[in-house]
């Protein structure tokens, strides 16, 4: 999802963008469906009345739609509109990155972050160094469930703070640095005497749209949560952070006041960059009203974020932390400085004659569930990231262009058809629904096909179609529930004079009534938005649409 403002909006504006956004389905069109130039066949059937109906509503006068529908057993084009224009795609871009790197490793393979050791042990001392290896594991074990599931909530903690509140998981955010400790713990050292070192060499860093810059160690996404209960009035709110680390603290300037006075809350900053420094902290001030009602879940906690912005200080201040509870003596190591990095040798020297300690992590399927689900985009971003390693490259730049490689040459998709400036479909990302349609054809016959299906959201079921749900009512319609499995897209910009929906889109399978397998690519840009209540009425006219795909083709 990507949300550009010109100034800020209400929290409950942009609350209810989300709740939007938790569709963004489906674009059909009051155009005349045209003949393809493929050499495919195409079956062209006149849109249905019910179809009709919604299309034809005024809120949609300005806007440009593409459609394009495949039976993928027979490759039959059902319906095919605008589908060599290039739209504004947002978060479906996300299907080709997380698709190329799941086909590429497979969805049961497992990165692995190592601890090696870089001096004498003697007597249980380390005289030197410790270095932890980042692998690019997404979740270092912090949404790993009893059952080796990875951790999903409905109002996933990326979004907090532009959508006004979040669910967090309840799993142990600092498991895999705990895990390493205990293993250097066991494998008998009990004092270091040189320092910890994160090697985070494993891709260049990539600037994640202007926050900061992204490196191959991972805790809790990159985040501090702030969770937020009231107290009593005219007394601080209760504030609590998670993880809770000397690398980051809280101060609480949060008020608790009377029912009429205005909600107002600031954090100080966002995107602190004390991080790796002595003392750095945060700050949470404003006013919350004691019948204030949380957005998004109605009830407490309410949930912020911190941005962690220097990731391998951060990890390098966990991990210490995790070895002192652990029973190691790190005493004489400054906990908060910056990531040594000048200490780190030759990466071929950390190999497995000084390895002390291992954390896999989960499967590359549940990662490739978790981004889909959520629209999670610094797991798209670092996915594409990961896949150009695979193929040589080592940075966001050299990847895009390994990626535009392999597409033009194996699947036949060429760069005229597309415009990609990172994973996750920031910006002015745009594609055709032919190559939209290419794609998910193409992975519809590998090996992953259903790990990639069954991680894509699903309508009035979970991820970001999850609260999609008003065609149930005409029970013509209600049958689509659970059979459309596709990746939204958004992408808004705003300023004082009103919002416009620059591109929405939803891609993915549909298995019919009739039992079709179809691919299908829906796309529309330019809506102009002139009231909330536009917001959810689109939201549920796509759902209905998807489901009149469902009931007819």
């Amino acid at each position: 999802m990507e949300i550009r403002m010109m100034k800020r909006y209400s929290k409950r504006l942009l609350t209810y963008i989300y709740l939007l956004m938790k569709s963004i389905p489906l674009v059909f069109t009051m155009q005349q469906l045209s003949y393809s130039t493929d050499k495919i066949p195409i079956l062209i059937n006149k849109p249905p009345d019910d179809l009709n109906k919604v299309m034809n509503k005024s809120i949609y006068k300005k806007a440009l739609w593409g459609l394009r529908v495949v039976d993928l057993d027979t490759g039959n084009v059902l319906l095919n509109l605008n589908s060599s224009t290039q739209f504004y795609i947002g978060s479906v871009r996300k299907i080709f990155s997380v698709g190329e790197l799941l086909n590429e490793r497979g969805a049961d393979y497992q990165s692995v972050t190592t601890v090696h050791y870089d001096g004498v042990l003697h007597n249980g001392n380390l005289n030197g160094n410790l270095v932890l290896v980042a692998s690019g594991d997404l979740t270092m074990g912090g949404r790993t469930l009893p059952d080796g599931h990875v951790a999903i909530t409905e109002y996933d903690h990326n979004e907090a703070n532009s959508l006004g509140n979040a669910i967090i998981t309840q799993t142990n955010l600092l498991a895999g640095y705990q895990n390493l400790a205990k293993q250097v713990y066991k494998s008998g050292i009990r004092s270091i005497s040189g320092d910890i070192v994160i090697d985070d060499r494993l891709f260049e860093p990539f600037n994640f749209r202007g926050e900061f810059d992204v490196t191959p160690i991972f805790i809790n996404d990159d985040v501090v949560d702030i969770v937020i209960l009231p107290s009593l009035i005219n007394e601080n709110a209760n504030v609590s952070w998670l993880p809770h680390s000397s690398a980051f603290t809280v101060i609480n300037q949060l008020l608790t006041v009377n029912p009429h006075e205005k909600y107002n809350l600031e954090l100080e900053s966002k995107l602190p960059t004390c991080i790796g420094k002595p003392g750095c902290s945060g700050i949470i001030k404003g006013h919350l009203p004691i019948n204030f009602i949380p957005p998004l879940t109605h009830s407490y906690p309410l949930v912020q974020t911190f941005r962690i912005t220097k990731p391998s200080n951060y990890a390098r201040t966990i991990f210490i932390e995790a070895l002192q509870e652990a029973g190691i003596n790190v005493s004489s190591i400054d906990k908060t400085k910056e990531n040594p990095k000048k200490l780190l040798k030759s990466t071929n020297l950390y190999n497995k004659n000084n390895k002390i300690a291992a954390l896999k992590s989960l499967p590359l399927g549940e990662h490739v569930k978790y981004i889909l689900k959520v629209s999670y985009n610094i797991g798209a971003d670092t996915s594409l990231v990961l896949y150009g390693l695979t193929k040589g490259a080592r940075s966001m730049i050299e990847s895009l262009n390994v990626e535009k490689k392999i597409l033009d040459k194996k699947y036949g998709i060429s760069p005229s058809e597309y415009h990609f400036i990172d994973g996750s479909g920031g910006g002015e990302t745009k594609a055709t629904n032919t190559a939209i349609i290419k794609w998910l054809t193409i992975m519809s016959k590998r090996p992953v096909f259903n790990i990639f299906y069954n991680s894509l959201p699903i309508l009035a079921v979970d991820g970001s179609l999850g609260s999609i749900n008003n065609f149930q009512s005409d029970p013509s319609l209600s049958g689509a529930t659970g059979r459309v499995h596709a990746k939204t897209g958004t992408y808004v910009w705003g300023n004082e004079s009103g919002m416009l929906v620059k591109g929405r889109s939803l891609a993915g399978y549909i298995i019919s009534k009739k039992n079709h397998r179809l691919a299908f690519a829906l796309v529309v840009n330019n809506i102009p938005i002139q009231s909330l209540e536009d917001l959810f009425a689109v939201a549920q006219d796509q759902g209905i649409i998807a489901s009149i795909l469902w009931r007819d083709y």
